[in-house]
């Protein structure tokens, strides 16, 4: 009888450093497929600020009167080179989009700028990277949801615990 008692307790012993393990090993790699979707994310938010510089040149030269656009896209750039973490840059990029989204609709009053070629290329520049933000977004988030899933979800949530494992943080469409 004592036998049977010691079995089944080194059993369930090494069964929950066996499941402690695993899960650990998965969260790890859950944990690193968020990393690597938000360095992703974060790549095309670079790009997308990279353009303000060429965009800027343009409508200066354009619109000589649209000082509140501009002031909006600097200022946006600005939030996104001091952003310390992602909900800063997310924030930043959303103003840059709705700061161009003004230029667009004031450019089509101004048939100079409509036919200028180098901001025709910069804006369908501008919609590709916007695309792909988009997607970036929704893969990160997907990798959050299944992070948060298994640091929450109990008995793993023990185990995230354990190795102090936290939420990541979703995006939304801002």
């Amino acid at each position: 009888m004592k036998t049977v008692i010691i079995l089944i307790a080194i059993t369930a012993s090494t069964l929950i450093i066996l499941y402690t393990f695993i899960t650990h090993r998965l969260l790890i790699k859950l944990k690193n497929i968020t990393k690597n979707e938000w360095q992703i994310l974060e790549r095309e938010l670079k790009t997308k600020f990279d353009l303000i510089p060429s965009i800027l040149e343009i409508i200066k030269t354009y619109a000589k009167n649209e000082n509140d656009i501009l002031k909006g896209i600097i200022e946006s750039r600005n939030k996104y080179t001091v952003a310390s973490t992602p909900t800063q840059q997310m924030e930043a990029s959303s103003q840059l989009t709705e700061a161009y989204k003004l230029i667009i609709k004031r450019s089509e009053s101004s048939n100079e700028l409509k036919s200028d070629l180098n901001f025709l290329k910069l804006s369908e520049s501008l919609k590709d990277t916007e695309n792909k933000i988009y997607s970036a977004r929704n893969n990160y988030n997907d990798a959050v949801l299944n992070l948060n899933k298994k640091i929450k979800k109990f008995p793993s949530n023990i185990i995230a615990n354990i190795f102090k494992f936290s939420p990541e943080v979703f995006f939304k469409d801002i």
